[in-house]
């Protein structure tokens, strides 16, 4: 068993030194041929790496994957070190070179400047089953008043004992040669013989020092692979361990004729390997043939080398290499080469029509599956419904108006640059608005969104129909749709100037906000969701009547998202859905009864009211906890004579009329009816759109906002009204404006949620 022990002794009397200098000529080591390293062992669940070595067959960390005991690794996991025998660490192995890189000490020998020894240490090395390599290691001695010398059992003299070993001595640390040389001046070397297993290591001193005490208190003595002086190591070298190379071999154990023909400890048995035996022939290594590289070890470790490939062949310029197993052959290029050119040629142009025929094989399979994939969608979202519904209509209706426009894909994905992210102008929980370009010059916005309700496609076809024909100048207009699509895409007209909540919200534009102009956005959204409900020839109820949902243009209000409402029967007056809506501006008696009716947008357009009185945001949060819910904030204020508390400053200015301060107390009056809890005590927003117009006529003429005249105020406010809609009256003239559609990032939309995707959300 190999042992590794380090130990200090009393300085011994000082003998005579008699150097036994034994020269050898070392042999190089030829470089392992460039192949594939097969380092698997013969079983496949053994590990064969410990921290940064490799650890190759015959080696072993395990039962069944190594050798024999003599190729035992064990793996200090703490540390990530291999060790062999009981504490000799290990930093390589080679199985080309058969060679094993360890670490060991060095021998020091240190005195004081009185001349008293202070450390001494004198390693010694047992390596049974190992030799130390005479062609990679040296034998060094570090030091001015130094010498050492090397004790060792050589075991082919059967134990007999041999000393070697060297001097070097130096008066001033300028005579150190400043190359690195080690020539006895300051640093010495020589070889070490063959066979060595047994190394003791003793280092010494002519003079204790004292003479070159100040730049070199100490000698060093060691075995390595790598040095390279520096005078530096003189005054402190403070290395303790270096490499030392050591060579490993097979040993014929219990081996017979039968043995010699299966056993691995016997003879190589691997494939395309040659035996290489060691100088006591008690031992023996593998290799891989010629031609061949890899782990000799394994019975299928040696593998052909492509020197062809790697360019270890010896073929001229005017010639060629073949690769052949186990070896090559050069070829002139004057009779192959035509041949080869032509090969090559042929492949190549056979290669580009392969791929040239798959190409196109691969566009017209893609393209036909678009199609019919289009076909598909066109069909589920309803296509073939609505196409029969234009159809019929335009019998039923002789006009001129112009007809809800089918649109392709190919049409949106053009206008918007195949959905480029910069043509995106809004988002939410349902999806997508694109603003686009239409090959006419119109610029649309396209809503693309991200849920759909198969069970309600004749629904939403419905729906598109009747949108399509509102041509109100107060309503945002649904130019058409796109049914190719695995969710439809909506088309509305674009409104540029932002929606209300802009407004209302930014100090800016706010200041811009007179109460004639938020007079004037009231009573014109009022119109809109009044004709929406009445006049258009199925009710429609909007759904989400909030300020990000209504657009200004030049200061012209114009209703949004009404594409999220649903269509009313004419036999029915209201409609059960799942619970939809924004935060803020929900009907609070729809939440208890889950029963939609058009008092819910009168709700919801109370709410409206109070923001364009108060220019506060329906919920914020950063308020306090009473005042959080700007609706009930405002019936709490009104019900305490506070309104002009809430109303935003500079809305009422002093130097105006008193007509200016009533106009807003009658607006805040018919907001606290429009928020009544019970929706049957509600305004319509017919009612609701005829006393702001006549608000908006009373501020026009300053005799009716005298206070003599009360009954002329009452007729005007129940009778005059500019509002005048015809339920036949339903036109399909297109609107070009310069509109646009916003993006809603106010509240949290619950509809966002829950709504499905034919809302055109």
């Amino acid at each position: 068993m190999a042992a590794l022990k380090c130990h200090g002794a009393l300085l011994m009397p000082q003998l005579v030194l008699v150097i036994l200098t034994i020269q050898m000529i070392p042999s190089s080591s030829s470089s392992p041929l460039p192949s594939p390293s097969d380092h698997r062992s013969p079983l496949s669940n053994c590990s064969r790496r410990c921290g940064d070595v490799e650890i190759p067959y015959p080696f072993g960390m395990s039962e069944n994957c190594y050798l024999n005991s003599n190729f035992c690794i064990k793996c200090n996991e703490s540390t990530g070190t291999p060790v062999f025998g009981d504490n000799i660490n290990v930093v390589n192995i080679s199985v080309e070179n058969h060679e094993m890189t360890i670490m060991w000490y060095v021998a020091r020998d240190c005195y004081n400047e009185a001349g008293q020894s202070v450390s001494w240490n004198k390693p010694w090395l047992t390596i049974p089953t190992l030799e130390f390599s005479s062609s990679r290691n040296k034998f060094f001695v570090v030091g001015c008043d130094s010498y050492a010398y090397l004790i060792a059992l050589d075991a082919a003299t059967s134990g007999t004992h041999f000393s070697m070993g060297c001097m070097s001595i130096c008066e001033n640390v300028d005579d150190v040669p400043a190359d690195g040389s080690c020539s006895g001046i300051g640093c010495c070397q020589v070889d070490i013989p063959k066979g060595l297993k047994n190394v003791d290591i003793s280092p010494r001193s002519f003079e204790s020092h004292t003479q070159v005490i100040d730049f070199n208190p100490c000698t060093y003595a060691f075995v390595t692979a790598e040095f390279n002086f520096s005078r530096n190591f003189l005054r402190n070298y403070s290395e303790t361990e270096l490499p030392v190379v050591v060579d490993w071999a097979i040993e014929k154990k219990e081996c017979n004729e039968q043995s010699e023909k299966e056993s691995p400890n016997c003879h190589c048995i691997g494939v395309n390997t040659v035996e290489v035996p060691t100088p006591d022939e008690q031992r023996f290594n593998c290799k891989c043939k010629d031609g061949f590289g890899g782990n000799p070890y394994l019975p299928a470790g040696c593998q052909d080398i492509d020197e062809c490939k790697l360019r270890l062949h010896n073929c001229t310029d005017d010639q060629y290499c073949e690769n052949l197993t186990g070896s090559f052959i050069c070829k002139d290029k004057e009779h192959s080469q035509p041949q080869l050119t032509k090969i090559a040629i042929g492949t190549a142009i056979g290669f580009v029509a392969l791929f040239i025929i798959g190409s196109w094989l691969y566009l017209v399979l893609k393209q036909r599956k678009m199609i019919q994939l289009k076909e598909k969608f066109f069909r589920q979202n309803g296509g073939l419904i609505l196409q029969q519904k234009l159809s019929d209509r335009d019998k039923n209706n002789n006009s001129s108006s112009e007809r809800v426009k089918i649109f392709t894909e190919e049409e949106l994905k053009k206008a918007t640059l195949n959905y480029y992210e910069s043509t995106i102008i809004g988002q939410g929980g349902f999806g997508t608005v694109y603003k686009g370009f239409l090959t006419d010059t119109r610029i649309v916005a396209i809503k693309k969104s991200k849920l759909v309700d198969r069970n309600q496609t004749e629904q939403f076809i419905n729906e598109v129909v009747v949108l399509s024909q509102i041509n109100h100048r107060n309503v945002v207009k649904l130019l058409g749709c796109c049914l190719e699509t695995q969710v439809p895409l909506l088309v509305y007209e674009f409104v540029p100037n932002g929606t209300l909540c802009d407004h209302i919200h930014d100090k800016e534009k706010s200041s811009k906000l007179v109460w004639e102009v938020r007079l004037r956005i009231a009573a014109e959204t009022a119109e809109a969701l009044s004709y929406l409900h009445s006049a258009a020839s199925t009710p429609i109820i909007h759904r989400d009547v909030k300020p990000s949902n209504i657009l200004v243009d030049n200061y012209t209000a114009k209703v949004s998202d009404f594409g999220a409402s649903r269509l009313v029967p004419l036999d029915q007056t209201e409609l059960a859905t799942m619970v939809q809506g924004t935060l803020g501006y929900l009907d609070p008696e729809y939440l208890h009864t889950n029963q939609l009716t058009e008092k819910s947008d009168v709700y919801s357009y109370g709410v409206v009211l109070v923001e364009l009185l108060t220019g506060k945001k329906a919920i914020c949060f950063e308020r306090p906890e009473d005042e959080r819910g700007l609706a009930m904030h405002f019936l709490s204020s009104l019900k305490r004579g506070r309104l002009f508390e809430i109303v935003e400053k500079g809305l009422v200015k002093e130097e105006e009329t008193a007509g200016n301060r009533e106009q807003v107390e009658e607006v805040a009056r018919l907001a606290k009816r429009c928020l009544n809890v019970n929706g049957e005590e509600r305004p319509t927003m017919k009612e609701v759109a005829m006393e702001l117009e006549g608000l908006r006529r009373m501020g026009k003429h300053p005799w009716a906002n005298t206070n003599n005249n009360e009954e002329e105020n009452e007729y005007l406010l129940a009778h005059e009204t500019s509002i005048s809609f015809d339920k036949d009256m339903i036109s399909q003239t297109s609107i070009n404006a310069n509109i646009t559609i916003a993006p809603n990032n106010n509240y949290d939309s619950t509809r966002d949620h829950l709504i499905l995707d034919f809302s055109g959300r």
